[in-house]
């Protein structure tokens, strides 16, 4: 019987599962190699500590792996149901809060190696004897790559912005549905078809990159847009999505909506809300996100070499 221990939170409805002990070698290299040796050699890990029975869909997880820069104090690959991602904002807050909440971080700034770049989390001083749990994270560099894009998605026509912000996301603000609790069902229909549409006419990102997330846009009086986003395993982001937020940032301020300094209200279609504003340095928006985490769950995920699904139910 193995045991792998873990501990869970969830940053505005989203949840991330922190693993750190057992996790395989993935040797010295930067984070990025090691997502890919993780990648190649040991998906397995992945699915076992994160998919199904032992996890679910909707759950990210988020591996502590030693990082490679000298001015970093830690380096973090985040996974889904099926795959890596690039980076995860609401999995950073989680991260960073898990850790504080264990005894191991203490109110100030970390600096954070990711695959695709280093990024800097402030955790922020507690507001009672609690564990402090709210966290920023000035997020790596981010930008809009296509705007305006036009899409016939079931005879209706519809545009998006590519943009990055630590993942490829598509950005739609006229897609007519309205982004509620109620109306989960046909919003996860309508994105999944746009992924699909934007695979059928070959819009990606950067150098080709696959575009795996789709962010339909709406108004609301409880914050400044509200938003329904799906990820690239058919699961809805129950937080406003950090890494969306940023792309979303990106996008505003290409088109002279925001301001440096401006603050940003962004609402997940379950309610919570993310706070964010830009910078500008050296030509480039940064964006910073600002989310509280909370951990809900702690103990040792069991696998019993016996256990025909030991590896987790793959997709």
């Amino acid at each position: 019987m193995i045991k792998v221990p873990y501990l869970d939170s969830h940053t505005g409805g989203e949840p991330t599962r922190l693993v750190e002990i057992c996790a395989p070698d993935l040797g010295n290299g930067t984070v990025a190699d090691k997502r890919e040796v993780f990648k190649q050699n040991f998906d397995s890990f992945r699915s076992m500590v994160l998919n199904e029975p032992r996890g679910s869909d909707v759950m990210v997880g988020a591996l502590l792996v030693k990082p490679s820069l000298p001015d970093c104090d830690l380096g973090v690959i985040f996974f889904n149901n099926v795959g890596y991602l690039g980076m995860c904002g609401h999995g950073t807050i989680g991260l960073v809060a898990s850790l504080a909440y264990q005894g191991r971080l203490k109110p100030g700034k970390v600096r954070i190696e990711t695959p695709v770049g280093v990024v800097e989390a402030e955790l922020h001083p507690a507001v009672n004897d609690s564990y402090p749990n709210r966290v920023s994270v000035r997020n790596i560099p981010s930008y809009r790559h296509q705007k305006n894009v036009a899409l016939t998605v079931e005879g209706k026509e519809m545009h998006g912005d590519v943009a990055w912000g630590g993942n490829w996301f598509f950005l739609v603000q006229d897609h007519g549905l309205a982004v509620e609790m109620n109306n989960l069902e046909a919003l996860t229909d309508l994105s999944w078809k746009i992924r699909e549409e934007l695979t059928r006419l070959n819009v990606t990102g950067k150098n080709g990159a696959v575009v795996d997330h789709v962010e339909l846009f709406a108004h609301t009086e409880a914050a400044d847009s509200k938003s329904f986003v799906l990820c690239p395993g058919k699961a809805y982001d129950r937080s406003p999505c950090g890494t969306g937020t940023s792309a979303k940032l990106a996008c505003l301020a290409a088109d002279g909506k925001l301001t440096p300094g401006q603050t940003w209200r962004q609402q997940s279609v379950v309610g919570s809300i993310f706070e964010g504003k830009v910078e500008l340095a050296k030509d480039e928006v940064v964006p910073t996100i600002t989310g509280e985490a909370w951990v809900m769950a702690e103990g040792n995920l069991l696998i019993d070499d016996r256990d025909p699904f030991k590896d987790g139910i793959r997709m």
